[in-house]
Order: C-alpha cells, then sequence, then structure tokens
C-alpha cells in the first residue's frame, strides 16, 4: 500500500497545477508506473479539454508498455460521454489491466460506474488510497455534488484591536481602511482567482466602493455577488458597471435589461439569507463562494453556521474605536506571518 499511496500523492501534486481552471470539473492527476517507474503523467488542465487519464496515456512513448503497467488516478475514471469521451473506456481500450484510485467521484453521473466499467472488463482495482487528501483536493466539487451548496470561504482582515471599519463620517464614504499590508492583499486575491464567486453587503459596498476583481494576481475574475436589499447602490458604482458578472439579491423587483452583465434575484430578507443565497449560487453552477463583508454579512454566515474555511487578516494597526470584527467561536488551526500581519485560518467541520 505504500507504494500505491507515493504515486497517488504525485497524482495530487500533479492535479493542483489545474486549481482554478477546471470548474466545473474537478482537479485531477494521474501517474502511470512500470516496472517501478514513471513512464507516464498528466493533470486536467481545463473544462473541456482532455481529462488526467488522457494525458497521462499520451504522454507514455512506448504504448506498448501500457498493458503491463499501472495507472493511478486521484479520483475515479468518469464514465460517461460529456465534452470528451470516458476516461474508464479509454483505459480499458489501452489494454490497462491495474488501476488504482484515490476516491470514487460523488457526480451522480459517475459514482461508482467508472469502477464498474473497468471491473467488468477484467481490470484490478485498487480503491481509497489516500481517500481523505483526494477528497481534500476537491472538496469544493464533493460540497456542491455532495450538500447541493457552494464551498464556503469568509474572509476579512482586521486590527490588532479587533475592529473592521473605523467611524464612518461623510469625507471618509467610498474609501476603504486598509488594515492588511500589500503581501495579504495579493494572498486575498489569489483566493479570489481559485474561487468561483465573492459575497459583499450593501454597507460594503457602499463605504468601499470595491471591484471585486484579481488585479493584484493571475487569473480569472469571480462572479460577484452583490447584497442590496432596497437596490440602494447606484448605477454608477464599480460593482454594476458590467465588467464582470453580477449577480444582485434584493426584495424589490428590478429590470435587468439596462444593465450589462447584471442579474437581479429577489429574496426574502425576512427568513434565513444565507440559505437563499446559497441556494441561488448553486443554481447558477458555482461551487465555492468567498464571503467578503462586511461584519453583519459575514455574522449571518456564521450565525447560520453555514461556512467551510475563514481567512482572517490581523493587521498591526489599532483601530481604538469603530466597527467590531465578527467573532468566530473557534481556534485558528493555524496562524500564518505574512510579513506585518498574522493570518488565522479556520475551519468548520
Amino acid at each position: 500500500m505504500k507504494i500505491h499511496e507515493k504515486y497517488i500523492k504525485r497524482s495530487i501534486e500533479l492535479a493542483k497545477n489545474g486549481e482554478g481552471l477546471t470548474y466545473p470539473n474537478p482537479m485531477v492527476g494521474s501517474v502511470i508506473v512500470f516496472d517501478g517507474k514513471i513512464i507516464g503523467e498528466g493533470w486536467h488542465k481545463k473544462a473541456g479539454e482532455p481529462h488526467a487519464e488522457v494525458n497521462a496515456i499520451n504522454s507514455v512513448k512506448d504504448k506498448s508498455l501500457l498493458k503491463k503497467a499501472t495507472i493511478y488516478v486521484s479520483l475515479e475514471p468518469c464514465s460517461h460521454f460529456g465534452k470528451t469521451p470516458p476516461c474508464a473506456n479509454l483505459i480499458v481500450e489501452k489494454g490497462i489491466k491495474k488501476v488504482v484510485i484515490g476516491c470514487l467521484d460523488p457526480n451522480i453521473k459517475v459514482a461508482g460506474r467508472g469502477v464498474k466499467i473497468l471491473q467488468d472488463n477484467g481490470c484490478e482495482v485498487t480503491l481509497g488510497v489516500l481517500e481523505e487528501e483526494c477528497k481534500e483536493l476537491n472538496k469544493r466539487f464533493f460540497m456542491f455534488h455532495i450538500k447541493k451548496r457552494p464551498y464556503i470561504f469568509l474572509k476579512w482582515a482586521e486590527t490588532k484591536d479587533g475592529f473592521i471599519d473605523k467611524l464612518r463620517t461623510k469625507e471618509s464614504e467610498n474609501t476603504p481602511n486598509w488594515i492588511s499590508n500589500e503581501y495579504s492583499q495579493q494572498l486575498a486575491h489569489k483566493l479570489r482567482a481559485t474561487e468561483q464567486a465573492i459575497l459583499v453587503g450593501t454597507n460594503t459596498a457602499l463605504n468601499d466602493n470595491p471591484t471585486l476583481n484579481t488585479r493584484s494576481w493571475f487569473g480569472e475574475n469571480p462572479v460577484r455577488v452583490v447584497l442590496d436589499k432596497s437596490l440602494k447602490i447606484p448605477k454608477e458604482q464599480n460593482l454594476l458597471d458590467g465588467s464582470i458578472k453580477t449577480i444582485v439579491f434584493s426584495e424589490v423587483k428590478q429590470n435587468s435589461d439596462s444593465y450589462k452583465n447584471v442579474i437581479f434575484e429577489r429574496i426574502d430578507f425576512s427568513k434565513n439569507v444565507p440559505q437563499q443565497i446559497c441556494e441561488v449560487v448553486y443554481k447558477y453552477n458555482l461551487q465555492s463562494l468567498i464571503v467578503e463583508g462586511g461584519k453583519q454579512t459575514l455574522q449571518s454566515f456564521i450565525d447560520a453556521n453555514l461556512w467551510d474555511e475563514a481567512q482572517v487578516f490581523v493587521g498591526s494597526s489599532e483601530f481604538k474605536e469603530g466597527l467590531q470584527a465578527p467573532k468566530i467561536k473557534k481556534a485558528p488551526i493555524e496562524t500564518i506571518k505574512v510579513s506585518t500581519d498574522a493570518l488565522c485560518v479556520y475551519r468548520n467541520k
């Protein structure tokens, strides 16, 4: 089993090359081994392009070795026709008889069917090698398909004395009060580049006029999600400029015809707002959501116990007074020094 773990671990490493690029597909890596040596490797690079197993098989120079080789894959090979043919069928076609899999695919279109195809065609299948690590790799994908909601990150910056914002005056409106340093801001933008959607509330939109893009990191911009109960946010604000797909939640009916790239969704603000947000985000096939502010919005997700991870950047400055940061009744699982800041990471099990 230890030798299997070695190559599944390598498959996981390869899969991570596709982080933020494979949606709605999972990240998958694959290794092909013959006589104790890796003869082929591959990972899924982008939705619509060949899967990890295909890339690994194509990378093998001497295809005659495949019938004597073992293929390792971090996630169960697919069994259905999508934008590409089934990988389970390809493995059978190439005559590979030994298959080692990290974990089953939770997608109802696969969910054990890939393993069945392999076994029905005489393949020796070993399942569940580094299973938890493989599930962690695709935690967003598993949450989306099993719990029918996005994987939720909470993210905010607070001062050393526990404030998320200064007391606002008319002179300080529409300008952000920076708490974290430039390195922490880069990490925040890296998170945006790997996740599919990002949410802010009305006050954050009005006070900071954010763009919520990935200007400090390379990658796709997440879909912007905005809470605007009474449609207070002016059309001239950055969030409604049409440069990025944006979903606005309100209780007032609004026609989106005069807006570019903006969708309006009505919800009942007297009921469980975080749950309603999750249902709509799931409807749009978005597998992950960053909740970035403000305090009321963040705390509502904490109180509803609808969150999976939190990244809290603690700066070196003090405000003495202002808007207090949200409260998580857990200890961080990790604290990372980011120059003058501390990044506290929480997990909600």
